[in-house]
């Protein structure tokens, strides 16, 4: 029998437009039984094509189409009915991601496997779990289960079993009209139009209009943060307008031209509003002789300065680097999604929220809390925010307040109590979340799924105070560390990996190592020591059982000093920033056997050897607070082979008229040694360390090291730098050296 799809869809999308709320659809069961309901449903919907996108491997359908890899495209759209095909594969963040594009009124159908059986089967997803030695039958389904749960328990979702030909569940809900919105009023002190202020649809989007009225001079930013739905683009794009109807020049950017095309489309609207004539242009001009005009990131960074205000949709899925850049601009907007993880994931609101703190724009921030695009408590957004866990928190501050290392007690988080206990699960999965730029939904997947994965946390009185995520690398069969070595890539072994492929160290994925993927702390109970317990206790459970723990991260002075004092030590950082975090990337190794010993010690060696190398060439922009701090945790003592010749030359810089610009050479391995050893009599201030590196290390102008350091003049740096050189030369230096101390 031929399920009654069209007639269930038509009374979905009736009932969605009815209470401006959303529906979700689910098609479970055979693949090819799901199309055809699918596009018997389409039919019976009064929705143009162009309003519908298939999101999934194949172009099966007359709409648009776009793989789940690419699902970020969506971001910054609307659109009537969005489906997903699930049958090869479910990915967490494309899920994530296409949920917020549709629109009030509208659909969004899950194409899925028959739902019972769905937990027990494994797709493409699940395989990029499957990290050597494990394969994919060792992947679990937990995920899937709860997602399935959350189909079956959510209010607003319909399911129909297309094999059966039955309706499980109709989602309807029979909910009230939607009520009227309250007026808006502009207010009294307001100097954008009151036709903007007019064309704002919720009293939030009216604040957040005025709060970029702050704008009017700068240096100053405005951060505007919302959940999907909530119309930040749409603010920003009035607020575009306003600036432009003023005769100024809006420079805009974001992921792409269509993340910005709601922000394009309420600038126009409302141009077209005050001025009588719509812009028929993509940029929008007005007859004051202002424009708000969109250049891609790249060429935004370039342009940022000159623009007369710069706007940033979409932020979080921008770069931290890219971002920062982009406060070249004196006057500066960003709008971004909270709750979503787009793109660089927390990178905006955990890293460059302290960048933008610490400069010197002065900072308006405002947030939107009710829905534009649909109604507040829209049920697909409900089901999204517990089955994704976006709304993920760590326990209440109280809850923990009285936690330390000796109050707490160690606990394996166990994926099958993690399914079981809501509670337990969004405590730790919030705390991860709210700590890491790199969160995302599919971390939520690999936490209850992934077979190398482990999880420990530390509770006070059963709440979650500090976790640590780790993942089990090395322990590489002699064929894949040949791979490896030759090219090739293997999932889920970051470290061994890198050691292998990047500096040639075959044999680096043969010891057995436990990463530490992610560590974080309650913010109402850190600086007291329970990250650093946290950690023991991991090197107490695993010592016996893996050669090595390690770590890779961002790198910044405060976590190199906090790995280093818990005994880890560096051994690479990358010659590239990290997209996500802006910063250079950190490989520490802290050895729990002799094997891991030994690795540890090759690669710390290697690593000081070729420091003063490549801190002059891909590293010459390191902050010389991360080279210090690097260098202070490496766990090798670098050679220091000077002949008399080179001795004379570093002594003659110290105490006579010797030039550091006539031999650099063996000025960088005496500086490295120094940092690295930090011995007993080599007293030297963090100016004088950070002198060193930039001009000594990296070879930085004088100009700029004296006006990055505060020297009166290039002379005056130049001198400091010579008397900074006499304590290392003292220490280090030999017979040469002496007498060339004596003679001057």
């Amino acid at each position: 029998m031929e399920p009654p799809v069209p007639a269930l869809a038509a009374d979905l999308r009736r009932e969605a437009r009815r209470a401006n709320e959303r529906r979700l659809l689910v098609l479970a069961g055979d693949r090819e039984r799901g199309y055809e309901a699918l596009a018997a449903a389409l039919d019976a919907l009064p929705v143009g094509i162009a309003e519908t996108t298939l999101v999934g491997p194949e172009d099966r359908l007359r709409c648009e189409h776009v793989p789940q890899s690419n699902a970020g495209r969506l971001l910054g759209t609307t659109r009537e009915v969005v489906i997903v095909d699930a049958h090869e594969a479910l990915r967490p963040n494309a899920l994530g991601r296409v949920v917020g594009a549709v629109d009030g009124g509208g659909l969004l159908v899950l194409l899925a496997p028959p739902l019972d059986a769905w937990p027990d089967r494994r797709d493409a997803f699940d395989e990029s779990l499957a990290v050597p030695p494990f394969d994919v039958d060792d992947v679990a389904g937990r995920f899937r289960t709860r997602l399935v749960e959350t189909l079956r328990a959510h209010r607003g979702v319909a399911t129909v079993d297309v094999d059966a030909g039955t309706v499980e569940d109709d989602g309807l809900t029979d909910p009230p009209p939607a009520r009227p919105r309250a007026p808006v009023e502009r207010p009294a002190d307001a100097a954008f139009p009151a036709a903007a202020y007019d064309a704002c649809y919720t009293r939030d989007q009216a604040d957040a209009l005025a709060a970029f009225e702050a704008l009017d001079a700068g240096p100053a930013a405005v951060v505007l943060e919302a959940d999907r739905g909530r119309g930040k683009s749409s603010a920003a794009g009035l607020a575009a307008a306003c600036f432009a109807l003023d005769g100024e020049d809006v420079l805009v950017t974001a992921p792409s031209r269509r993340n910005a095309a709601e922000l394009f489309a309420r600038a126009r609207e409302l141009v077209a509003a005050v001025e009588g004539d719509a812009p028929a242009d993509d940029d929008v001009e007005t007859a004051a002789g202002g424009r708000v005009r969109y250049r891609d990131p790249a060429a935004a960074v370039d342009r940022a300065a000159d623009a007369d205000v710069l706007l940033v949709d979409e932020a979080a899925a921008l770069p931290v680097r890219r971002l920062e850049s982009l406060l070249a601009a004196d006057r500066i907007g960003f709008a971004t999604t909270i709750h979503g993880y787009e793109g660089a994931g927390r990178g905006f609101s955990v890293r460059f929220r302290e960048r933008l703190a610490a400069g010197e724009h002065a900072v308006t921030d405002v947030s939107l809390a009710e829905p534009i695009r649909y109604a507040a408590g829209d049920p697909v957004e409900v089901w999204a925010f517990r089955a994704l866990l976006l709304d993920a928190r760590p326990p209440v501050e109280p809850a923990v307040r009285g936690a330390a290392p000796d109050a707490v007690s160690y606990r394996r988080l166990d994926p099958d109590a993690l399914l079981d206990d809501e509670r337990l699960l969004r405590e730790a999965f919030g705390l991860l979340v709210l700590a890491h730029y790199r969160t995302e939904p599919a971390d939520l997947a690999r936490l209850l799924d992934a077979p190398n994965l482990e999880a420990r946390a530390l509770l006070f009185d059963g709440h979650v105070a500090s976790v640590a995520l780790l993942a089990r690398e090395g322990d590489l069969a002699p064929e894949d560390r040949a791979m490896m070595y030759e090219g090739g890539r293997i999932r889920g072994n970051m470290l061994p990996d890198v050691l292998t492929s990047q500096l040639r160290d075959e044999a680096a994925g043969e010891p057995a190592g436990l990463r530490v993927v992610r560590i974080a702390t309650h913010h109402a109970v850190r600086s007291r020591g329970l990250g650093s317990h946290l950690l023991s206790r991991v090197r107490a459970e695993f010592a016996d059982a893996v050669d090595w723990l390690g770590t890779g991260f961002g790198a910044t002075p405060g976590l190199l000093d906090f790995w280093a004092d818990n005994g880890y030590g560096a051994v690479h950082l990358s010659t590239t920033r990290n997209d996500a975090s802006g910063e250079y990337s950190a490989l520490l190794l802290r050895p729990t056997s002799e094997a891991g010993r030994r690795l540890r010690d090759r690669h710390a060696d290697w690593f000081a050897r070729r420091f003063p190398a490549v801190c002059s060439d891909a590293l010459s922009d390191l902050d010389p607070d991360v080279a210090r701090a690097t260098l202070r945790s490496v766990a090798a003592t670098p050679p220091l082979s000077l002949d008399d010749r080179e001795w004379r030359v570093v002594a003659g810089a110290a105490y006579g008229p010797g030039l550091f610009d006539v031999d650099p050479g063996p000025f960088r391995r005496l500086i490295v040694r120094a940092l690295v050893e930090d011995p007993d009599g080599v007293a030297l201030s963090a100016r004088e360390e950070r002198l060193l590196v930039l001009r000594g290390l990296q070879g930085r102008p004088w100009p700029a090291v004296a006006d990055r350091l505060g020297y009166h003049s290039p002379g005056g740096c130049m001198r400091a730098f010579g008397d900074a050189l006499v304590p290392l030369v003292d220490r280090y230096g030999g017979e040469a050296a002496s007498e060339v101390r004596e003679r001057f």
